[in-house]
């Protein structure tokens, strides 16, 4: 059975940072693509960052470049969200995501693999 279990979210005062991970089980995901996604109450799910297979290629929303940094671990089968500059705006359920593809894909629908999700909460 395939997991992805979230963690590292949490309460952090803005300009704060957080590290979150992703780790996978039930099979390896180093051939696939992997992202965060994060959605707010009411909103729809939105892509924050993604990375391809070999960790070479990533990419990020608008409102994260330059604060946050994908990295993975196939060795570990874990996938990291680096967020530094935290604003209260950043608050939200994060959720680590992996598709079928090799590269990262910003679609939610395209997204193959769901965690649980985890809690980041920036206060002001």
């Amino acid at each position: 059975q395939v997991q992805l279990v979230e963690s590292g979210g949490g309460l952090v005062q803005a300009g704060g940072s957080l590290r979150l991970s992703c780790a996978a089980s039930g099979r390896t995901f180093s051939s696939y693509g992997m992202g965060w996604f994060r959605q707010a109450p009411g909103k729809e799910r939105e892509f924050v960052a993604g990375i391809n297979w070999s960790g070479d290629s990533t990419g990020y929303a608008d409102p994260v470049k330059g604060r946050f940094t994908i990295t993975r671990d196939n060795a570990k089968n874990t996938v990291f969200l680096q967020m530094n500059s935290l604003k209260p705006e950043d608050t939200t359920v994060y959720y680590c995501a992996v598709g079928l593809a090799n590269y990262y894909d910003t679609r939610v629908r395209n997204a193959y693999y769901w965690g649980q999700g985890t809690q980041v909460t920036v206060s002001s």
